[in-house]
């Protein structure tokens, strides 16, 4: 019952923005919905029911099935036999498998930087750093989070290889929404600022070995602490 209170009160309107004119509305729905997972309004584990969702959403429940269908096939939504359709969390061993995709993907990105990017490009790198210190020195996480996406966006749009650019694209809804995770780790956001400043100032360098080794860093370093969160959230008696 507190299940369902909880999770009447979080679509509120605040999840979803009502507004789909113009559109498919099956696929406005499942726009709104993923949008909400990845952007964590709608959290690990909560329940997603059809009727309560499509009364939110002001559509009937087919086009909400539907779109529940579709993330279900893209791991953002699992079905259990005790509570339906549920958003779907990350187990240690699934944060090990996409970091370790992530790993690959990013350090080809960070050598691709280091090989062609042009001085512009890596003015703005300079740049998020430099910001990215001012707002740790403000602790101002939100802000600062929002910079540290900024340079992944950034280090993404040097790779060339469409192939890679294709995985990187579909991997990106798990690695923002798993990057949103990260930022209630205590001291998560702050460490990454000093590990992007190796990464750039190897770029900078045109060092594509270096670039890739200290992305691979702050990339393992990130789900160690990930790992860590999660085995404290998991233990009885200890804060999450």
């Amino acid at each position: 019952m507190d299940n369902e209170i909880g999770t009447e009160q979080a679509m509120d309107g605040a999840v979803f923005s009502a507004r789909h004119d113009r559109r498919k509305v099956t696929d406005w729905a499942y726009e709104e919905v993923r949008r909400a997972i990845i952007e964590l309004k709608l959290k690990p584990g909560e329940p997603l029911r059809e009727a309560s969702m499509a009364e939110q959403l002001g559509v009937s429940k087919t086009p909400v099935r539907e779109a529940l269908a579709r993330l279900e096939q893209e791991g953002l939504v699992e079905t259990t036999s005790f509570k339906g359709a549920v958003v779907s969390g990350y187990s240690a061993t699934d944060l090990q498998e996409i970091y370790e995709l992530r790993e690959l993907l990013e350090g080809a990105a960070a050598r691709a930087a280091a090989t062609s990017a042009s001085e512009e490009t890596l003015a703005r790198l300079r740049a998020i750093v430099d910001q990215s210190r001012e707002l740790r020195s403000k602790d101002d996480l939100e802000g600062l989070a929002e910079l540290l996406g900024a340079f992944d966006l950034v280090i993404y749009e040097q790779v060339a290889n469409e192939r890679i650019r294709a995985l990187i694209a579909n991997l990106k809804a798990h690695l923002t929404r798993i990057g949103r995770l990260t930022e209630e780790i205590p001291g998560r956001v702050k460490a990454s600022v000093e590990e992007h400043a190796a990464i750039v100032e190897a770029i900078s360098a045109r060092d594509a070995d270096g670039a890739e080794r200290s992305m691979r860093t702050h990339i393992r370093s990130v789900l160690t602490d990930q790992l860590a969160a999660d085995q404290a959230r998991s233990e009885p008696g200890r804060p999450a």
